[in-house]
């Protein structure tokens, strides 16, 4: 019988079949393997080395999971118990591969000959929005200590969005505060949902109660954005209310939530640009995505600039310590023009 580890390596050696059997809504690009979640759903956010020494090892950038293909497979199929998992992979390595040359029938230069229905479903949900001022969603973000989320063009609310728990795949429906993933166009490419707590208790009370919907590479839930003019200094961070925590204090600073590290590494930055501000994050995947996205900056001749918090992110600086003390800490890290144009005298 073969151990876990010998399982996942011979899976491996087949990547590609794997996640064209498990994944067969998503598509290949280059050496990866794109899909929506491990549900099997159509998007971007999944991804799964095909070759190499990592052959096999994947990762979602918008809900964290990662693992290797038995993994992969444990979560695709709903299994729970080691051997359920294991029985199901050694039935998959049974099966008779197809001719790899059969991959790319339909294929053109790793583009599927599909649209792309995520951000089609993306902007159906916030077509079923409302504005966020007085809902809920208005009320969560106020417990948050940010105070000016009806003036944003981003942000919505749904009262009633469908959750999908990935393990049992039963769906329910939860208050949801909803924000907007657009290009640098200004077109929506997708959306990022928060689950709340329909009592106003926070968070609802799920597994993972945020996800992102659509095609994210590139692309950010945008603030106080202007589409048809030159933007010269901007500010960018990882987390929503990171950056929504930024713009309560520096309202007139245009502003994106790339949601995820490996998305801010991969922003798409404004031609113009002069000065970024990255708005720090203390962990790991937080100092991958302001490495990567200072590199991207550099490359196009932006200075990057890292805003870093007192406490352990904004949003604890603008909760615990008050918009007054978060100002002041900002006003020393601005270059001196910016902090005359965008902090209150």
């Amino acid at each position: 019988m073969l151990s876990a580890s010998e399982l996942a390596s011979r899976l491996a050696r087949d990547a590609e079949a794997v996640c064209r059997h498990y994944l067969c809504a998503g598509r290949r690009a280059g050496n990866y393997w794109i899909v929506g979640d491990v549900a099997n759903s159509r998007g971007r956010s999944l991804y799964v080395r095909l070759s190499g020494s990592r052959a096999g090892k994947w990762t979602d950038a918008a809900t964290g999971q990662y693992g290797d293909l038995l993994d992969l497979v444990r979560e695709a199929c709903g299994l729970v118990d080691f051997r359920d998992v294991a029985d199901e992979a050694r039935r998959f390595l049974s099966l008779p591969r197809p001719d790899p040359a059969q991959f790319r029938t339909h294929e053109s230069n790793g583009t599927a000959s599909v649209s792309r229905p995520a951000a089609e479903r993306a902007r159906r949900l916030l077509q079923m929005t409302q504005p966020v001022s007085g809902t809920l969603g208005d009320h969560y973000l106020r417990r948050r200590g940010i105070l000016r989320a009806s003036v944003h063009r981003a942000l919505w609310f749904h009262p009633s969005c469908y959750y999908r728990d990935l393990v049992t795949g039963s769906m329910t429906s939860y208050p949801a505060l909803v924000a907007a993933v657009t290009d640098p166009a200004g077109r929506v490419t997708g959306v990022h949902r928060t689950w709340l707590d329909p009592n106003g208790d926070g968070k609802a009370k799920v597994d993972d109660p945020r996800r992102a919907l659509g095609d994210l590479l590139g692309n950010a839930v945008r603030f106080r954005f202007p589409i048809r003019e030159p933007v010269s200094v901007m500010a960018a961070g990882e987390g929503l209310e990171t950056v929504l925590s930024l713009s309560d204090v520096l309202p007139a600073m245009p502003m994106a939530a790339a949601l995820t590290a490996n998305h801010l590494a991969a922003l798409r930055l404004p031609a113009g640009c002069r000065r970024l501000y990255i708005a720090a994050d203390a962990d790991a995947a937080g100092r991958h995505g302001i490495e990567g996205l200072s590199r991207l900056a550099q490359a196009a001749g932006i200075l990057p600039l890292v805003l870093s918090p007192e406490l352990g992110d904004f949003n604890e600086d603008l909760r615990r310590l008050g918009p007054d003390r978060l100002t002041a800490r900002l006003r020393e890290q601005l270059a001196p023009e910016d902090a005359m144009a965008f902090l209150p005298a």
